[in-house]
């Protein structure tokens, strides 16, 4: 809208520039002669179709840039079908996820990598996952993307107070998330260090091939480890430490998550500090995806009115090389 803006701002100093370049003509003209006598010696100049001229190019910016900016009047009622898959991202939420070896940390670098997933999506619902100890859904199943970004702009290491790290619990949030859609719609993407703490992903991986869920896995982190900073109630940072007052490191677990995408179907990617992998999930699986008609709604389809001011300017275009500013003898 601004670009459009900023064409009709041409327009207004393209006319004031002729109309200056035509006032500073005047005054050199009335420099040189009388008036009466310079309307002897310019006998042969028209003053009023050099202004038409003049009009005319302004009227083919004004109009070029009034096409431009795709007028609509009057609208149809017509049936729009929306088709897509159910897409679930659950990312880990545990203290693990606070680790810098991948910048600004973990956590962020996922948010940053959905966010830009979603700009790719059109038609899919999706969905957020939160889990560490325990898994909670964030955000169920929707279309509204930007209630799904402000549900992610909210996700924190805080948002569940159960410590741990349980993939077990975030497949299975998943699984009673999806409801009643066909098998080969459904997709979950989970994204973690894959530190599995409790319980049996494998098991309920097994279930989700059942359930015709295809689990994509992407491993944050490094085999290396890192050590993971938190900050206290006053700002200060230092590492965090067990019971024991050991500080705890926290290494990126991939046999795990292999298995749980081999076991659905899906595939692994290691995030990279170049590559995080989600992008790559989508293009080489997801877009390939088979999409199903989520719903029919009515909805108005305006029509466009541009053709109009593109004539006109078009028609005024053509017009200006004939306008002459000479007199007819």
């Amino acid at each position: 809208q601004s670009l459009y803006i900023f064409g009709l701002w041409i327009a207004v100093f393209l006319g004031a520039f002729l109309f200056w370049s035509h006032q500073v003509r005047k005054a050199a003209r009335l420099r040189f002669a009388e008036e009466p006598l310079l309307k002897e010696i310019a006998s042969g100049v028209n003053i009023r179709k050099q202004i038409i001229k003049s009009v005319v190019l302004v009227g083919v910016v004004v109009f070029g840039v009034l096409a431009l900016m795709r007028p609509q009047l009057g609208y149809e009622m017509q049936e729009v079908r929306r088709r897509g898959l159910d897409i679930l991202v659950a990312i880990d939420t545990s203290k693990s996820m606070l680790a810098f070896d991948v910048k600004p940390d973990r956590l962020e670098r996922s948010k940053l990598a959905v966010k830009d997933l979603i700009k790719k999506l059109n038609g899919d619902r999706i969905g957020l996952i939160a889990f560490s100890g325990t898994a909670f859904l964030q955000c169920p199943l929707t279309v509204d993307y930007g209630g799904f970004l402000l549900a992610l702009k909210d996700l924190n290491v805080n948002v569940i107070p159960r410590g741990g790290t349980s993939i077990s619990s975030a497949i299975e949030t998943a699984l009673k998330s999806y409801g009643r859609v066909a098998k080969k719609y459904k997709v979950l993407v989970i994204i973690t260090d894959g530190e599995d703490h409790e319980g049996d992903p494998l098991k309920f991986a097994q279930i989700a091939k059942e359930e015709g869920v295809k689990i994509f896995c992407i491993g944050i982190g490094t085999s290396q480890g890192e050590l993971i900073h938190v900050v206290d109630g006053k700002g200060k940072k230092s590492f965090l430490k067990d019971k024991e007052g050991n500080v705890i490191k926290t290494r990126l677990n991939e046999r795990i998550l292999q298995k749980i995408a081999v076991a659905t179907g899906g595939s692994y990617v290691r995030s990279s500090g170049a590559e995080f992998g989600l992008d790559l999930i989508y293009e080489e699986k997801l877009k390939s995806f088979e999409r199903r008609d989520i719903k029919a709604t009515m909805a108005k389809l305006y029509n466009e009115r541009f053709q109009i001011p593109l004539l006109i300017a078009l028609m005024l275009l053509a017009a200006e090389p004939f306008i002459s500013d000479r007199k007819k003898s």
